[in-house]
């Protein structure tokens, strides 16, 4: 099972004292970069996020900006600060940028630019003068490209120089720098973010190279296996502060008949590390992980928005305010096929319910994967519709009168097919809650909610927006259901 389960890709892990830091990508949505906090490497609890401005994550509205905006971050702690690495896709003609902050809850520091570093997964780690190493996947040449820097002002303080290329996989990228005795390793990502996904390590007696290879790469890959977790790489390590080693690293979690399909998007997974030979080898499941309660419940009556609220391509803050429940800014009108400004929490579990309850004007309550592949229940004009965007196609597939009280309603089940039979992950029920139960106006397939159909880096997530006009939700509920 996942530490952090839903749309949690790319982690990368750090310790301050007797405490652990995740720092996730989060593509278009904003905030950005969410970053969790552990004691135990196994309980984790959402505490900020270090990217809060939208003109930095700058992913264009729409589908164009699923998957642009924020990508794989780095997060290190030193000298009482925490230093965050990452890369905005929209800007990245200015560099990898570097954001720092005292405490991860924030706030965090305007971005600093890194000129002339164009790529992607940027790494910061400090050789033994203190020099600032940062160290990327460059597109030109391909490679894992390093240059010391200045972290505060992002300036380069000496020569760019390409210090591995890789063990010959696709796609060699995701690079982390650690310092463990004599030896520097070069932990890497490779074969591509999909089922050819894998770990490669190589060391040296510098952080600048050069390196030689493990002569097991990948040490860690689910491959061609029957593994439940696949596509598992893009990992981080961290020392423990009894002298042991720990990896976090992603994965997908695939349903339904042949060829499968992920909904939830690229999890995060823990793994102890032993080393032989001075060389790091993952023991999976080490961690036994105790189930938890991942249920809440929201009448939005706090000074601001839970943290789990973020939205594509603009601050929430924007368009939603709290205080007498949710009021929510004009978004989308009812006919337009993609969804304008839409309110987001990470959907993490493989079933589940979810409702609102709608108080004044009409509103939808979506399950998304991007602008182009939703399915919502919408309230317009006193009638529930339930609604299905697989792009180009949209349809309404079933509607009724609302009734007084009716909450609008989602409801996930997982899929078991039998040997021979053709079905997605999931079915997917749309409808109303009515006096505690729930009334189906349809029940779709849910692949068109999947990576394998839309494509893509993220995952779904719960959307509540107006439409046409302002609107005022007083409670929306999200409950794990049974499979």
């Amino acid at each position: 099972m996942p530490i952090l389960p839903g749309f949690h890709p790319d982690p990368s892990i750090c310790r301050a004292g007797d405490a652990y830091y995740v720092a996730t990508s989060s593509f278009e949505y904003v905030p950005g970069v969410p970053i969790h906090r552990s004691t135990d490497l196994v309980t984790w609890e959402l505490v900020g996020h270090a990217i809060a401005d939208a003109d930095v994550v700058a992913a264009p509205s729409g589908a164009a900006g699923a998957s642009s905006g924020i990508f794989a971050p780095t997060l290190r702690h030193r000298d009482g600060r925490f230093w965050l690495a990452t890369t905005s896709i929209r800007r990245i003609g200015e560099g990898q940028l570097i954001t720092h902050a005292p405490d991860p809850a924030g706030p965090w520091s305007a971005p600093a630019f890194v000129p002339g570093t164009i790529g992607i997964d940027p790494d910061l780690a400090w050789d033994d003068d203190g020099t600032c190493l940062l160290t990327w996947r460059g597109f030109g040449p391909p490679g894992i490209h390093q240059v010391p820097i200045d972290p505060e002002s992002g300036a380069r303080l000496g020569e760019e120089t390409v210090i591995w290329e890789g063990t010959g996989l696709a796609d060699t990228e995701g690079p982390h720098l650690y310092r463990r005795g004599g030896w520097w390793y070069l932990m890497v990502a490779e074969g591509g973010t999909h089922l050819g996904h894998g770990v490669s390590v190589a060391r040296s007696r510098s952080p600048r190279g050069p390196f030689e290879a493990h002569p097991g790469n990948p040490i860690l890959s689910h491959r061609s296996t029957e593994h439940p977790v696949q596509a598992v790489g893009h990992a981080d390590m961290v020392e423990r502060a009894d002298g042991t080693w720990a990896m976090v690293h992603l994965g997908i979690r695939q349903a339904g008949s042949h060829p499968r399909f992920h909904v939830l998007g690229r999890e995060t997974f823990v793994a102890g590390v032993d080393w032989v030979d001075d060389w790091p080898a993952v023991v999976e499941d080490r961690s036994d992980l105790p189930a938890r309660d991942r249920a809440w419940a929201d009448a939005f009556d706090a000074p601001a928005l839970d943290a789990r609220w973020v939205a594509p391509s603009a601050d929430p803050a924007s368009f939603a305010r709290v205080g007498d429940g949710l009021v929510l800014d004009e978004g989308r009108a009812a006919a337009e096929p993609e969804q304008g400004r839409v309110l987001c929490a990470r959907i993490v579990d493989c079933g589940w319910d979810a409702s609102v309850a709608v108080v004044d004007g009409d509103a939808c309550l979506s399950v998304r994967i991007d602008a182009s592949h939703w399915y919502g229940v919408e309230l317009v004009g006193g009638t529930a519709r339930a609604r299905a965007v697989s792009a180009p196609f949209d349809q309404v597939l079933g509607e009724a009168p609302a009734a007084a009280g009716d909450r609008l309603a989602i409801r996930v089940r997982p899929s078991e097919p039998a040997l021979g039979e053709s079905a997605g992950p999931d079915a997917v029920g749309l409808g109303v809650e009515r006096d505690g139960a729930f009334v189906a106006l349809a029940e779709l397939d849910g692949r068109h909610l999947s990576t394998e159909v839309a494509g893509g880096f993220t995952g779904r997530m719960l959307g509540v927006e107006a439409l046409g006009g302002p609107a005022r939700v007083s409670e929306a509920r999200y409950l794990p259901g049974l499979a």
